[in-house]
């Protein structure tokens, strides 16, 4: 089972910047359309998934992520 500080750690290391569970796009200037890729390759490259271009663009904010990165690794 993943948990919320692997995914905040992975997230802090790319944004670089403090997150917590209400980190979304909408309140995290730095998560723009760069550090989302990056946050998408780091994403894959921890966990060992493949993200599909369906689950990326769904993926704004840190609920989203760790439902998704969750479900991958089911």
């Amino acid at each position: 089972m993943i948990t919320n500080e692997e995914i905040m750690d992975v997230m802090r290391a790319v944004l670089k910047t403090d997150v917590d569970e209400n980190t979304s796009q909408n309140n995290c200037e730095k998560w723009d359309s760069m550090n989302h890729l990056n946050l998408v390759i780091e994403l894959e490259d921890t966990f060992e998934v493949e993200l599909e271009p369906n689950e990326i663009s769904l993926m704004k904010s840190f609920s989203d992520i760790k439902n998704i990165i969750s479900n991958k690794l089911q």
